[in-house]
């Protein structure tokens, strides 16, 4: 995975690639965690505004390329607020209930892909101009001067809305996990998430680490 020249500087990214994994469509200790979480968040924040300091990094992530947060919000910001909120967390399966998990935890948005859908090189770039993609509820997520990551046919994801293309199902065994940050967040703390993130798909999916890296 490569940076293009037109998001260098105002983005990094920490990824990892793992495979053999089997996906379940729910792991019960892992949404007690997940449910345990919101509750800790609902406990802490009266109303989601409490909370804009922590949604700080995501939001400078946003702003780092000329997108208003408050209008397109970063996916973990959607995910504290229905926490907050008191809204459902809906299961989905057990890969992307790991992946709501972490960015819950660490409240950076998370793009997770089958890998094996993926075409070609990727990079992670401004959209051109029309680009758009079919999201994974139906809608068309419009990407145009948004940053977006690519393979050879084109956009897949992005920070708020991932692609129905490249979208996680049960027969998915081999995952491509994009955690996006602004330049300026801490390496420290970005590998933190990293393995955090790591620890936490081959705790309830064990299988096999095949790389990982952060990459600006």
């Amino acid at each position: 995975m490569a940076i293009d020249a037109s998001v260098r500087g105002r983005v990094q990214l920490a990824v990892f690639e793992a495979a053999e994994l089997v996906c379940r469509p729910r792991n019960e200790a892992l949404w007690r965690e997940v449910e345990r979480l919101a509750e800790a968040y609902r406990r802490r924040f009266a109303e989601p505004s409490a909370a804009r300091e922590l949604l700080r990094p995501a939001r400078e992530l946003y702003r780092r390329i000329g997108i208003e947060p408050t209008k397109v919000r970063p996916s973990s910001e959607a995910l504290l607020r229905r926490a907050i909120q008191g809204k459902p967390l809906y299961p989905i399966n057990s890969i992307v209930d790991a992946c709501n998990y972490c960015s819950l935890s660490f409240l950076l948005p998370i793009g997770l892909y089958d890998r094996r859908k993926i075409q070609g090189k990727i990079r992670a770039r401004l959209g051109r101009e029309g680009e758009s993609y079919a999201g994974i509820r139906k809608e068309t997520v419009h990407v145009e001067h948004r940053l977006t990551l690519a393979d050879d046919e084109g956009a897949f994801g992005n920070p708020s809305a991932d692609s129905m293309r490249t979208a996680i199902s049960e027969q998915t065994t081999h995952i491509l996990w994009v955690i996006f940050a602004p330049y300026e967040y801490p390496r420290e703390r970005l590998q933190a998430h990293l393995d955090f993130s790591i620890e936490q798909v081959l705790r309830y999916h064990p299988g096999r680490l095949l790389a990982q890296e952060i990459i600006c």
